[in-house]
């Protein structure tokens, strides 16, 4: 593959994750020959304003600055295949992407999933009721969801949208087909908030079967000092970046 051919990968942050998290990552995947980027996720970048009863965004609003991000990139190296890295609520937000937008040229997510309160331990209840009762009642309070909430400081239309799906196991956005972009689907072996069932959901009810590659990552596969928790694998991310890597040059088409 030559360099002009090589991608341009495109991270999208988890809940709560602001981009200069993903830098380890970024590095990484750079020192591939690859190019990469993390994209902003709105209300936890330094310098940008915060969720509030005035400052209120969407999932919607989080796809449409996805979308734009790609068709920068595909204005800056028309020649360069473009694939969405989707971590956690970022894989939701990648896969509405996919769904309703212009379509990358590939799709990874790690630790995404559809978060329905089934999917957990113990049935899921304390889930359950932060989306039935905490969700609800703070954000018709404050007109968002302050911390120590999960997400907090959340938009309340967002994080209303999230706790529909934790109830219902239905993503905020139409599925009218599945979605066809060459996936990898990654599930993390020590990961509580995104857990193998919940990651399986969003595989099997998003994606065409023909058109994902599911792996799961687990203890056995870390190298000392590594992690694949759902949020410190971004910090030692070699073994995730291998993989990917290894499927992009299986899946990417012969020029």
């Amino acid at each position: 593959m030559s360099p002009r051919s090589t991608p341009i990968v495109l991270v999208s942050p988890a809940m709560a994750i602001g981009s200069g998290y993903y830098r380890p990552l970024v590095a990484e995947i750079e020192r591939r020959g690859w190019q990469a980027r993390a994209l902003p996720r709105r209300g936890f970048e330094r310098g940008e304003p915060r969720a509030s009863r005035r400052e209120d965004w969407s999932y919607r609003d989080e796809i449409d600055e996805i979308a734009f991000a790609v068709a920068a990139a595909r204005a800056e190296s028309p020649e360069r295949p473009v694939l969405l890295l989707g971590h956690s609520l970022g894989g939701q937000l990648v896969a509405g992407h996919e769904l309703t937008r212009p379509p990358a040229d590939g799709v990874i997510t790690v630790g995404g999933a559809i978060p329905h309160y089934r999917h957990f331990r113990y049935g899921g209840l304390h889930l359950a009721a932060m989306a039935a009762l905490v969700v609800p009642v703070m954000t018709a309070l404050l007109g968002y969801l302050p911390k120590p909430a999960f997400g907090g400081p959340g938009a309340r239309t967002l994080m209303r949208e999230w706790a529909r799906m934790v109830l219902t196991g239905r993503p905020p956005y139409a599925i009218d087909r599945p979605i066809t972009t060459p996936a990898l689907v990654v599930s993390l072996g020590d990961d509580a908030l995104s857990p193998l069932g919940a990651v399986d959901a969003l595989a099997d009810r998003l994606f065409a079967p023909a058109a994902v590659t599911r792996w799961h990552h687990t203890a056995d596969q870390l190298p000392p000092g590594t992690s694949n928790d759902h949020i410190g694998w971004v910090r030692t991310p070699a073994t995730v970046v291998d993989r990917i890597v290894t499927w992009w040059h299986d899946t990417a088409p012969s020029s």
